[in-house]
């Protein structure tokens, strides 16, 4: 499908991201993570140099609120792949820069409690960050509708991500920092969410190629880091973020969400795309049960 039809459709939803964006002034707090952070704990590295035994977090814990932390860092490149897309007139780049300030805080945020309660190698955190930097995150989505679909999942995954790891830290500090981040990506879903809806009410059969696609070749933006391959089976296995989760609580409820199985009035190749999409869950489920016998995970 021509690009230039589906940046005709961005325009045509500009009045419902304004909404959008607005609904979500009206609707979120402002936190902050000064008051959260267990400053007192804070000892310095200097005079006393890090060793693992200082932890007060298991290992499990520690891995993923690292993980999150360096996907997080990546800020700068999810910031530009919607700037670069959108004119600057459009309604988009006001959407942009507010979600760009409010994500700035979750690394900051992170990092500050990871640092002052000892729950991470300091040198090793810089190096991962840099490294994670210079490798960058570049996407091969290039139209709006690629770009929300993944946009609206990712957001959706980094809140279940974040909860559950607050979760298995088993410190109230850990937790009550990653409940307002996962409170924040909770907030910035419920508005990509609803640019998706607009794009799907107005023209499905331009929107169901870039959701089937994202859909299907869905990876969190974490591949860039270090080890990721390594720290995102422990962060797996430990119940954050893996297969099942992704299929229980990010792909079935956004397919429920979006409607995709009762849109009608497709052109051929948009019905396709429509089955394709609704095979999806199947497909990733049998992934799942078939890496939880590989490493050893059981529901029973």
């Amino acid at each position: 499908m021509a690009k230039n039809e589906k940046l005709e459709l961005v325009e045509a939803i500009e009045p419902e991201v304004d909404r959008l964006t607005q609904d979500h002034l009206e609707r979120r707090s402002d936190w902050y993570f000064h008051e959260i952070v267990p400053w007192e704990r804070g000892r310095s590295f200097r005079d006393e140099p890090w060793d693992v035994s200082q932890a007060t977090i298991s290992e499990n814990a520690r891995t993923s609120l690292v993980l999150n932390l360096l996907t997080e860092d990546n800020l700068p490149y999810y910031h530009a792949l919607i700037e670069k897309h959108m004119p600057q007139t459009s309604a988009f780049v006001r959407w942009n820069r507010l979600w760009t300030a409010e994500e700035g805080q979750h690394s900051i945020a992170i990092r500050s409690y990871l640092l002052t309660s000892r729950n991470a190698d300091p040198h090793q955190l810089e190096d991962d960050r840099k490294a994670t930097m210079m490798n960058g995150y570049q996407p091969t989505y290039d139209d709006p509708t690629e770009i929300f679909a993944y946009t609206a999942t990712q957001e959706l995954a980094t809140r279940v991500s974040h909860r559950n790891a607050g979760k298995i830290t088993d410190d109230p500090a850990a937790y009550e920092l990653m409940r307002h981040i996962a409170s924040d990506e909770n907030h910035h879903f419920i508005f990509y969410k609803g640019v998706m809806g607009a794009m799907l009410e107005q023209a499905p059969h331009l929107v169901l190629e870039g959701i089937h696609r994202v859909f299907d070749n869905f990876q969190m933006p974490g591949v860039a880091m270090p080890n990721f391959v390594r720290r995102s089976i422990e962060v797996a296995k430990a119940g954050v973020y893996n297969l099942r989760i992704h299929h229980d609580r990010v792909l079935t409820p956004l397919i429920k969400e979006w409607n995709i199985g009762g849109l009608t009035g497709l052109t051929p190749a948009a019905a396709e795309l429509q089955e394709k999409i609704m095979n999806l869950p199947a497909q990733i489920l049998e992934k799942a049960e078939i890496f939880e016998k590989r490493v050893g995970i059981s529901y029973a």
